[in-house]
């Protein structure tokens, strides 16, 4: 009987041991599948699959080919991203016997640059999945590797995606140095976690948040009958939006050519050129040489000479804009006059007034104020087209004395906008200086004195941008409106089935309706007439003479600040002006900056903005015109001995004739 019960014992005791190792794998089995699961899978999956990155495409710009009126608007980039390869390995993956082989070959047939040539043999060493060994490859190159490396890997019994491709772009620009200050560019190296770039500044900067994507995803499996072909994407990559410029790259090329030209002639450290669309606000070209090669960024970065080319200069210099700011004063005298006489006061001044202008003594001046042209007397419009100091610090001098200081800054601040920035879309915008009553200058003298008003009628002791100024001559363009400055007209971007979505439009008619006037219409009027003797015989300016076309501006020139001193040797000059007059196309500001200090034999002192600014404004107005198809409105306004001349049709010859000898009659012959 014992042995019965042994035997029944035995098998309780095997039955509760089969039970308990049951028990145990049905423990475990919850264990790894349940509690543990998504660690064990996520190990399975690193044994079978990995990850790589799917780039997104950058956003990029477009021209503003709908510029002329009449003609198809086609698609023209002024940056673009290539498509580029980075080739990497999976040191794991890869027997220890043939690394060597593996690397010497790709090695020969990518030749990778010496930073990577430094770090390429120890990829292969690393204990990793995912090893970068040679970056930017090109297309061709990527298929020479693969084309290797498929039937070798074959041969070997070698998992195929131990060497693998992944896409990637590379910023290039098609015009070179085209608006290169303006748009900048962004960094070949790239951040290390999202791929997204480092703009260098500029447009790439500013828009940067509309410009860049997010990134994709793409799965590879680790097995000899999976390739790179069949793997796949398991998140898609989010591409940029793109920007549509203003700026038309056609007018932006002849701009760049005229700017070129005249720094060379004049000796200049550099010069700048800004067209505007006087009605919208649309910067139509910027151009600045020397020039800027975005693709070339390392060595003007790592220059602290070439570092200052790549400044748009239109918006981060602020300079005292010299006689280019007597209209403004003209302005803001006619203005007073309305003032007064809406309260039954006298005006300060009548345009045709004969004031004189002999004698440069105003009170808090030490020294005199003086003119190029000596003049007795001037009225409205011999002061703007002789240029003449004392007749403006005249006009201003009346003004604070009848309606003071605080009025006068007023208008310059809240009419004109001085001393403010623009918005306009870039960085490092100046909003210049408007000095302050109260206020001191760093060496402890103060901004505003007795004689502060006189000198900001003819442009001194008050700096400014070129944008800040081109705005202002906008509002004799467009009838009194201050617009606002723009480089973008759209920003564009593809939603999820391809269609394209306005995410930013600066087109609609909603936005130019939004500009308020500033300055009534009878004293534009009276300011545009003044500023068309200026470019006629007896101008400042009438190197600025668009042959066929009626035009209107004012030339300026400034000494430049060095040391807490003005410098009689290194100025800033400017032409700035419109045309036609009748239906403006564009206001166009040219900048030459320290142009050489010398005299020109029958033609001038080469530094003045008259000399070096002003042919530049007449080669650059009549190209763009001739470009947009716009028809000449002066037919007969051609130089003398030109056929096409008639000097009793011509425009305002009869008035320059008679203004001629308004001159001669109280200033004498010259």
């Amino acid at each position: 009987m014992k042995p019965i019960k042994s035997d029944k014992q035995r098998l309780l005791m095997l039955g509760g041991f089969l039970f308990f190792l049951l028990t145990m794998l049905v423990g475990q089995f919850f264990r790894i599948q349940i509690v543990e699961g998504e660690r064990w899978r996520h190990w399975a999956k690193e044994q079978h699959y990995f990850d790589v990155v799917e780039p997104f495409v950058r956003g990029t710009f477009y021209s503003n080919t709908s510029i002329k009126k009449g003609h198809p608007e086609i698609s023209q980039k002024f940056a673009f991203d290539i498509k580029k390869y980075h080739l990497y390995i999976d040191p794991q993956s890869i027997p220890e016997q043939h690394k060597s082989e593996v690397a010497q070959k790709i090695l020969s047939l990518t030749k990778p640059t010496i930073p990577e040539l430094k770090k390429y043999r120890e990829q292969f060493s690393k204990k990793s999945h995912s090893r970068r060994v040679v970056a930017w490859m090109d297309e061709a190159t990527r298929d020479q590797v693969m084309r290797w490396w498929r039937p070798y890997a074959k041969k070997n019994k070698i998992e195929p995606n131990s060497v693998f491709v992944v896409g990637d772009t590379l910023r290039s620009h098609p015009f070179g140095k085209l608006l290169g200050q303006v748009l900048h560019t962004v960094r070949v190296q790239k951040d290390d976690d999202t791929l997204k770039s480092h703009p260098t500044g500029g447009l790439e900067l500013a828009q940067n948040d509309y410009l860049q994507g997010r990134l994709g995803r793409r799965r590879l499996m680790r097995s000899p009958r999976h390739s790179l072909e069949t793997s796949l994407v398991v998140e898609k990559p989010d591409n940029g939006a793109d920007v549509y410029l203003t700026i038309n790259h056609y007018l932006q090329a002849i701009c760049e050519e005229e700017i070129e030209a005249s720094v060379k002639a004049s000796k200049a450290r550099c010069g700048w050129a800004l067209m505007m669309d006087p009605f919208t606000g649309e910067i139509l070209a910027l151009a600045q040489y020397p020039f800027f090669y975005p693709d070339e960024y390392q060595k003007y970065f790592n220059s602290p000479e070439l570092i200052e080319d790549t400044k748009v200069k239109a918006i981060t210099d602020a300079n005292e804009p010299g006689s280019i700011m007597k209209p403004i004063t003209l302005s803001i005298a006619l203005k007073a006059n309305k003032l007064l006489k809406s309260q039954g006061k006298k005006p300060i001044f009548e345009p045709s007034e004969k004031i004189a202008t002999s004698k440069g003594r105003f009170p808090g001046r030490s020294k005199p104020i003086t003119d190029t042209q000596f003049k007795q007397y001037c009225n409205m419009h011999l002061g703007l087209q002789k240029s003449s100091n004392i007749y403006m610090a005249t006009l201003v001098q009346r003004i604070v004395t009848t309606l003071g200081d605080g009025w006068y800054r007023n208008e310059l601040e809240t009419t004109f906008g001085f001393g403010k920035k623009t918005g306009i879309e870039l960085p490092s915008e100046s909003g210049g200086v408007l000095p302050t009553p109260g206020k001191n200058h760093p060496n402890g003298r103060p901004e505003w004195s007795v004689p502060t008003p006189f000198s900001i009628a003819m442009g001194h002791n008050i700096q400014a941008t070129s944008v800040q100024m081109a705005l202002l001559y906008a509002l004799y363009a467009n009838g009194g409106f201050l617009v606002e400055p723009t480089l973008i007209r759209k920003i564009v971007k593809k939603d999820a089935t391809g269609k394209d979505v306005v995410i930013v439009d600066n087109t609609s008619e909603e936005r130019c309706k939004k500009f308020q006037r500033a300055l009534d219409e009878d004293i534009v009027q009276q300011v545009v007439k003044a500023m068309k003797f200026v470019t006629k015989p007896g101008g400042a300016a009438r190197r600025a003479n668009i042959w066929g076309y009626t035009e209107a501006g004012k030339t300026g020139t400034s000494m430049k600040i060095v040391g807490g001193s003005y410098s009689d040797k290194k100025h800033v000059s400017t032409f700035v002006g419109f045309a036609p007059v009748s239906k403006p196309a564009f206001v166009l500001l040219v900048c030459m900056d320290e142009p050489e200090v010398k005299f020109i034999p029958g033609v001038g002192l080469n530094h003045r903005g008259s000399i070096c600014c002003a042919p530049v404004f007449r080669e650059i107005g009549r190209r763009s015109l001739e470009y947009l198809g716009v028809p000449p409105d002066d037919p007969h306004g051609y130089p003398i001995g030109d056929p096409r001349y008639d000097a009793t049709k011509a425009d305002m010859m009869l008035e320059v004739k008679k203004l001629e000898e308004l001159d001669k009659q109280w200033n004498g012959a010259h």
